[in-house]
C-alpha cells in the first residue's frame, strides 16, 4: 500500500489549473497551424491566424488563452494500492482549484446554485470523476470547460434500429445547430453506449484524447474520419465566417449498452480544448 498525502493533490491541481489555461495542448496547436495552411478562404485563413497569434501571446505573456477559464473538470485514475492520507481528497481538489484560480488570476465562473445563482467566488466546486485502476499511481487530468461550447452539447437516446445512420445524423445535427456559438473550429467528442449518464461522460472523456490519434477500433476510427470530413464541408468555418475548418477533430468513445438502447451524446469543445495531465 502506497500512502499519498492529499496536500500533493492540492499542489498538483493548483498548478494544472493555471497551466491548462495558459498553454494549449500540442496536438491542438499543430492542428490549428495545419488548418490555416489548408484554408482557402481569406477570412477563414485570417481568423485562424488570429487564433494562432492568440495562443502564442498567452504563452509568452502568461495570460489565459480565453477569458472563459471554465468550470474545472478533474479526472482521476487512482491505483487500487493507493491510500490517501492527511485529509479529504475532494476537499484537497477544491482547495487546489481555489488556489490555482486565485494565483493565476483566472476568471471565476461557478455559481453556487443553478437557479438561484450567486458566484462562489473561487471557481469551486470542481466536477470530479474517479476511476479505480491497477497499481499504486494516481493519474490526474484537469480540463477547464468553457460554457460557450458546453451549452451546445446534446444527448439523444437513440433506438438500436436507428443504426449508425442515426448516430451520424445526430452528430451532424448538433454541429449544425451549434453553428458559430462554440467558437469554431471545434473539437467534437462523441459518446456511444452505456446509460444516459455514462454516455455523456464518454463524450466528455473523448475530448481528452489527442486529436492526432484514432479510436483503436478501425470501425470507429473510420467513422471519426468520415464525420470530420462531412463537418468540415458544412461551411460553418472558423468563428462561423465560412471556410473549410469547422472542426479540428472528432473523437468517439464507446462502451456496451442495453439491448433496447443506443445512447449517443455529443460534447462540443471550442478550439481552446484545454487539459493538463500529471501522474503522482
Amino acid at each position: 500500500m502506497r500512502e499519498i498525502n492529499v496536500e500533493k493533490i492540492t499542489d498538483a491541481i493548483e498548478n494544472m489549473c493555471i497551466e491548462a489555461n495558459l498553454y494549449l495542448p500540442k496536438d491542438i496547436k499543430c492542428a490549428l497551424i495545419t488548418s490555416q495552411k489548408k484554408e482557402t478562404g481569406q477570412i477563414g485563413k485570417e481568423i485562424l491566424g488570429d487564433i494562432i497569434e492568440n495562443f502564442k501571446i498567452a504563452e509568452k505573456s502568461q495570460i489565459p488563452i480565453c477569458q472563459d477559464t471554465g468550470m474545472t473538470c478533474v479526472f482521476f485514475e487512482i491505483g487500487q494500492d493507493v491510500h490517501f492520507v492527511g485529509g479529504d481528497l475532494y476537499q484537497a481538489v477544491n482547495e487546489g482549484v481555489r488556489r490555482g484560480y486565485e494565483k493565476g488570476y483566472l476568471r471565476k465562473s461557478v455559481v453556487g446554485d443553478p437557479v438561484l445563482r450567486g458566484n462562489t467566488g473561487d471557481n469551486t466546486p470542481a466536477v470530479i470523476y474517479t476511476d479505480i485502476v491497477k497499481g499504486d499511481k494516481v493519474k490526474i487530468t484537469v480540463a477547464p470547460k468553457g460554457f460557450g461550447s458546453e451549452n451546445m452539447s446534446q444527448i439523444k437516446m437513440l433506438k438500436p434500429s436507428d443504426g449508425v445512420k442515426g448516430i451520424k445524423d445526430f452528430v451532424l445535427k448538433v454541429v449544425e445547430e451549434a453553428g458559430p456559438n462554440p467558437c469554431p473550429p471545434m473539437v467534437v467528442g462523441v459518446g456511444i453506449g452505456g446509460t444516459f449518464d455514462k454516455c455523456a461522460l464518454l463524450a466528455k472523456k473523448a475530448l481528452l484524447r489527442p486529436i492526432d490519434t484514432e479510436n483503436p477500433q478501425k470501425y470507429y476510427a473510420d467513422l471519426e474520419n468520415e464525420l470530420l470530413e462531412v463537418i468540415n464541408k458544412s461551411g460553418i468555418g472558423p468563428q462561423g465566417f465560412g471556410g473549410k475548418t469547422t472542426a479540428l477533430g472528432v473523437n468517439i468513445e464507446t462502451m456496451p449498452t442495453h439491448i433496447a438502447g443506443m445512447p449517443c451524446a455529443v460534447n462540443i469543445s471550442c478550439h481552446v480544448t484545454r487539459h493538463k495531465t500529471q501522474v503522482i
